[in-house]
């Protein structure tokens, strides 16, 4: 079944979503300089750093947000999360690097409870457990970046490298009536979704390092984060939707032909 001229409008339009320019360029238009110069201020060992702190705000969303919210659809509000994250970026803006062990995991459960927000907007329901990790996996989705081989970074094909590690996270949840931290099904999937959200937070990190930026910079940051984060999942519910309606094999086939 073909697409209707509609829905295929609404493909197209995800799909620009889904493949638009990376968080560094979107942040370096922002600060004025390339995002290179903050990377050269960062402490040593800072990568492994923000690596395990990215991993543990993932899960900390998880539990925090998708485990915490109804089911039921309701129109989304993406402004509300825009000035939560804006404050928490102020903080982190404000106190420089100490403040990040604090502000990831608040912005993350932020930009992760916006995300099923807008799931919940596009038909989805937050009781199925494949909803919440399809929620989950939009953090992967960051769009096109430096650290990334544009062979590995389109969305579908992010999709696919995942959908292993989705489908058992789902079983797993979808048995078990407490998150156990150490679960390999979640720990597989925290570490591949992590291993690309952490690409998108040491952008922010390197942004927010520069001496200029101060705590009025952090919060714009911080909204071209959640905003980033935003697309990332109004084109992915809305491919969602769109499978539901025509099957997934299809639905590839037009946003692959768009």
């Amino acid at each position: 079944m073909t697409l209707s001229a509609e829905h295929q409008s609404q493909l197209e339009q995800a799909k620009a979503l889904l493949e638009n320019p990376g968080l560094a360029m979107k942040i370096s238009s922002l600060v004025g300089s390339p995002i290179e110069k903050g990377f050269a201020l960062l402490p040593r060992g800072w990568r492994n750093k923000v690596g395990v702190l990215t991993q543990d705000a993932l899960l900390y969303a998880l539990k925090g947000a998708l485990l915490t919210m109804g089911g039921q659809v309701t129109e989304a509000s993406p402004r509300w999360h825009k000035f939560a994250s804006a404050v928490s970026g102020a903080a982190g803006g404000a106190f420089g690097l100490p403040a990040l062990v604090v502000e990831l995991p608040v912005s993350t459960t932020i930009i992760c409870r916006s995300i099923a927000d807008i799931a919940r907007a596009n038909g989805e329901s937050l009781d199925d457990m494949a909803v919440r990790m399809a929620c989950i996996e939009v953090f992967a989705f960051g769009g096109p970046s430096g650290a990334d081989d544009a062979a590995e970074s389109g969305y579908l094909a992010v999709r696919a490298a995942l959908a292993q590690a989705v489908s058992d996270a789902t079983r797993y949840l979808a048995t078990h009536a407490a998150v156990q931290d150490g679960a390999p099904a979640l720990v597989r999937l925290i570490a591949l979704v992590g291993a690309r959200f952490q690409v998108q937070v040491s952008e922010k990190l390197a942004a927010q390092s520069v001496p200029i930026v101060g705590a009025a910079a952090g919060a714009m940051i911080n909204l071209l984060f959640i905003d980033h984060f935003q697309d990332m999942s109004r084109g992915h519910f809305t491919i969602r939707r769109l499978e539901r309606l025509y099957g997934e094999q299809q639905v590839r086939a037009a946003y692959e032909s768009a």
